[in-house]
């Protein structure tokens, strides 16, 4: 981090106070270059995953460089139109849900795509051919950093099953539906490149079957690093690896199809970072605990998903390294590193979590009625308050008090 981040990030935590989240606009715009640099040889659009971040002003940025946004609920799609984003550049894929919320997303004007054989059922029913509409497929492959972020393997939630295609052609003949886009999702923080294109190799095969198709949706599942020794997914090899994928079909079956992804901690996860200050800190026989004035409730990747996140001590940087657990400030067991090697940590100092921007505010909650942080955007240099901290107010506002 250099000297003119870390300044601002200090008086980002003056004036708003902590804990707070911070993000880099020029970040955001520097992994979307990345991605333009990568694709470049495809017919390719990039719909940013909504669900990492949804505060609008971010939505707002993302789409004012050139990206859709893709949306996995009725309210993130409203939240995207309501940034200013049109519904011809917004993707709705979701799951498990109410066809009636499928309805809505297709009234609003989205691309949509559809992950269950009754829902389909239930949309050729509806609009037969009237309206173009993409299938999420499960291609039963293994991939990601963890079994909780993976979504492609034959046990997973997500999408129909590639042995139920059989059943969705059937489906498609009997509603003459317009199915011009194949979707698959193989999961989170997946580096190899040969996931990607053996993902694409699967659609690829299904090519023949649908003669209205125009896009292959590959999802996202870029890896960001995370630890110091960590590599991302090597962008440019697999922009070459699926321009030379693509061209193939070309070939094969003469029909250009456009390749859409939906990056969403691409985008924003090193953009982001969460600032604490330490409350306390407990010396104990083993171990030397510093809490810090948040939580799970606001930074739950850690406990949820044993995720590491760098951590800086701002107000003491160059100070001697000891070994501390970092821990939060909820009735819960709260840790977001344990035996970590930092510089030398007091009471008052500002600690920043690095790669904090995807998921972070995101899955934040009030749990133990503590006030959810607010959030800050560095966007040409200067500090902008793009969400207040809550109040009591919030805490309490859509409590209904029945008992005198």
């Amino acid at each position: 981090m250099n000297e003119h981040l870390k300044n601002q990030l200090l008086q980002a935590a003056n004036r708003f106070g902590t804990p707070l989240y911070v993000y880099h606009a020029g970040t955001i715009e520097q992994q979307y270059n990345k991605l333009k640099e990568a694709f470049a040889g495809l017919k390719y659009r990039i719909f940013y995953a909504s669900k990492a971040l949804t505060n609008i002003s971010i939505l707002r940025f993302i789409n004012s460089l050139g990206a859709g946004i893709d949306c996995s609920s009725i309210n993130e799609l409203k939240m995207a139109l309501h940034a200013g984003c049109a519904a011809s550049n917004i993707l709705y894929t979701s799951n498990g849900i109410a066809f009636e919320e499928i309805s809505e997303a297709v009234d609003l004007g989205a691309h949509v795509n559809i992950d269950s054989l009754s829902n389909l059922k239930k949309f050729g029913e509806k609009y037969k051919n009237s309206y173009p509409v993409g299938i999420r497929l499960r291609p039963n492959i293994l991939a990601g950093g963890n079994l909780k972020i993976s979504t492609g393997h034959d046990k997973s939630k997500f999408g129909i099953p590639i042995e139920q295609i059989n059943e969705v052609i059937q489906i498609a003949e009997m509603y003459d539906l317009q199915i011009t886009c194949l979707h698959i999702h193989t999961g989170s923080e997946i580096k190899d490149v040969e996931v990607f294109i053996k993902g694409l190799q699967v659609l690829f095969e299904l090519i023949p079957l649908f003669p209205k198709l125009k896009v292959i949706d590959l999802g996202g599942g870029f890896k960001v690093p995370y630890k110091p020794e960590e590599q991302g997914t090597p962008m440019l090899e697999l922009g070459k690896a699926l321009e030379k994928a693509v061209q193939e079909v070309v070939t094969v079956y003469g029909k250009e199809l456009e390749v859409w992804f939906e990056p969403g901690k691409f985008m924003v996860s090193e953009a982001g970072y969460f600032l604490t200050e330490v409350n306390v800190i407990k010396e104990t026989k083993n171990v030397t605990f510093v809490g810090v004035n948040s939580g799970f409730n606001h930074l739950i990747r850690p406990m949820f998903y044993d995720a590491y996140h760098s951590i800086m001590n701002l107000s003491n940087p160059n100070g001697h390294p000891h070994k501390y657990t970092v821990v939060g400030n909820i009735c819960e067991t709260d840790t977001f590193a344990w035996d970590r090697e930092l510089p030398e940590i007091k009471e008052g100092n500002l600690l920043a979590f690095l790669n904090a921007g995807a998921y972070g505010f995101e899955m934040s909650s009030n749990f133990n009625s503590r006030y959810k942080p607010a959030e800050v955007l560095i966007l040409q240099d200067q500090l902008h308050l793009i969400r207040k901290r809550d109040t009591w107010e919030d805490l309490i506002k859509q409590q209904i008090q029945v008992i005198e």
